[in-house]
């Protein structure tokens, strides 16, 4: 709901699949129903899993992130589901906090809606476990957005 973590998450893994996968009509966006900033414990996991990240300063950065010089980065913000940077009708909403998909039970412009949520690392912050927790949350994405790429280019 504040589009900090597992959202973005989403956003990086799905735009990572599609783009390999050659489906070129994928343009994963992220949203929640509050604006924060994108967390710097989730960008720490997309660092440690591979991605190439620019962190400028403020309390909501554009965090430009990229999986492949031959892609143009990724831009992560947080923002409202409704912000004008995100598609306003003709787009699929993905529900990946359980809060946002019982709150949210009709997102207007999407054609279709579907729930995948994900409990939030956001449990182990300040504990031994964080990093860990942060990646492994980070990788259960990423298996998830793949299969869900893979399935669309069938």
């Amino acid at each position: 709901t504040h589009n900090s973590r597992r959202s973005h998450l989403s956003q990086l893994w799905a735009a990572t699949a599609a783009w390999s996968l050659g489906l070129d009509y994928v343009r994963p966006f992220s949203g929640g129903t509050e604006a924060t900033a994108f967390n710097p414990r989730a960008v720490a996991a997309v660092e440690r899993a591979g991605f190439q990240v620019q962190k400028p300063e403020g309390s909501n950065p554009m965090v430009a992130v990229s999986f492949t010089k031959d892609h143009e980065a990724e831009r992560c913000w947080s923002k409202r589901y409704d912000d004008p940077a995100n598609p306003q009708k003709d787009f699929c909403a993905v529900m990946t906090c359980s809060e946002a998909d019982k709150n949210c039970p009709i997102v207007f412009g999407a054609l279709d809606r579907f729930s995948l949520p994900y409990r939030d690392p956001k449990e182990a912050d300040g504990t031994p476990e964080e990093a860990a927790r942060y990646d492994e949350r980070c990788l259960q994405i990423a298996a998830e957005m793949w299969y869900v790429m893979q399935q669309s280019a069938q």
